[in-house]
Parts: structure tokens; C-alpha cells; sequence
């Protein structure tokens, strides 16, 4: 099993998330899990790449050429792709893995999480999706989420595939069991 994580390439203002993403990386390489991630080697990108390789992990990097200079592509993987835009790093990460898990970031961490997850809700995979909630960070995000189903933009159904925990390996658990629920059209022809 693959677990592709998107996460910061800074660190963050706390170093608890730095510890995490360490702690992160060395279980999935425990696990006998390989990792899949954005290819670079700062912040907690590089934290996570090196822990899971340091723990004797797979690891596998996605890059973008245009983003080598900026995220110093880290040198010590099993693989590194170099791709040509951001939609080919998504599309192959997404080919390369089981499931697919976010740890603190920014709008891109965000960005590629939101994708992946609208295409689980569309029917273009069944792979689980999560939010690794370090350190509160994702609470907010969590409870605007929980307001979009309230306000009807949002399946419940569809809501119940992101998994959100505060534990890693609870996560992994997660990820390993997943099942995908029965894939519904957003508006089925009663609806429409």
C-alpha cells in the first residue's frame, strides 16, 4: 500500500508540526506502507520524505519542473517524477497511490486534498481521503465543512469519506480499512 501525503513546504510557526510529520513518515515506513508526495525537500515535505526513508521506506516524489527551484527536489528517493504542470503531478500521485492524507499546509496542501476528494465524489476513485488534524489544525476547516452539509451543498454520504483524526495511526488504520460507499451521482434523475 501507497499513502500519498500532501502537506507544507514550509514548517509551519509551531515545530510540533515538524513532529508530526516525522512521526507520520517513520509510521507509514513501519507499517510497510511506501509514501507518495510532492517531491521537495524543505519544510515538512522534506521532514516527512526523510523520516520514511530514514525508517527504510519506499518513497516516491511527484515534482513539477517549474517548482524543482523553489522545493529543491530531494535527492534521497526511491523514485522522483518530473512532470510538467501541477494537474500531471496530481493525476500521477493520485495513479501511484491507495489513499491519500493531508497534513498541515497551505492552499496548494489544500488544494490537492479538495481535488482528490471531489474526484472520490464523483465515482473517479475509491480510494479514502483524510485530514491528520495536528495540533487542532484543522478544525476550523473541519466545522466549515460539517456547515456545508448543513446548508445542502454537501452529501452527507460525501462528508462521511473525508476522515478526520488527531491520531496518525488511527489514520492509517482508516486508510488500510477503508471501503468506499456505493458511488451516487450528485443528482440523481428524481432530483433533477
Amino acid at each position: 500500500m501507497r499513502v500519498c501525503v500532501f502537506l507544507g513546504s514550509s514548517l509551519g510557526i509551531s515545530p510540533v508540526y515538524a513532529a508530526a510529520a516525522r512521526d507520520f513518515g517513520r509510521m507509514i515506513a513501519g507499517r510497510g506502507y511506501g509514501l507518495v508526495y510532492g517531491g521537495g525537500s524543505i519544510g515538512l515535505m522534506g521532514v516527512i520524505a526523510d523520516a520514511a526513508s530514514e525508517a527504510g521506506g519506499e518513497v516516491i516524489g511527484v515534482i513539477p519542473e517549474a517548482l524543482r527551484r523553489r522545493e529543491f527536489d530531494h535527492r534521497g528517493l526511491a523514485e522522483l517524477h518530473v512532470v510538467k504542470s501541477m494537474h500531471e503531478r496530481k493525476a500521477l500521485m493520485a495513479e501511484l497511490s491507495d489513499g491519500f492524507v493531508a497534513l498541515p499546509g497551505g492552499i496548494g496542501t489544500f488544494e490537492e486534498l479538495f481535488e482528490t476528494w471531489t474526484w472520490a465524489q464523483l465515482g473517479y476513485h475509491d480510494k479514502p481521503c483524510g485530514l491528520l488534524n495536528v495540533n487542532g489544525f484543522y478544525d476550523a476547516m473541519s466545522g466549515f465543512i460539517d456547515h456545508v452539509v448543513a446548508e445542502g451543498f454537501l452529501r452527507p454520504a460525501d462528508r462521511a469519506r473525508l476522515i478526520v483524526t488527531h491520531d496518525p495511526a488511527a489514520m492509517l488504520d482508516a486508510v488500510a480499512g477503508f471501503v468506499a460507499p456505493p458511488a451516487r451521482r450528485w443528482i440523481d434523475d428524481s432530483e433533477a
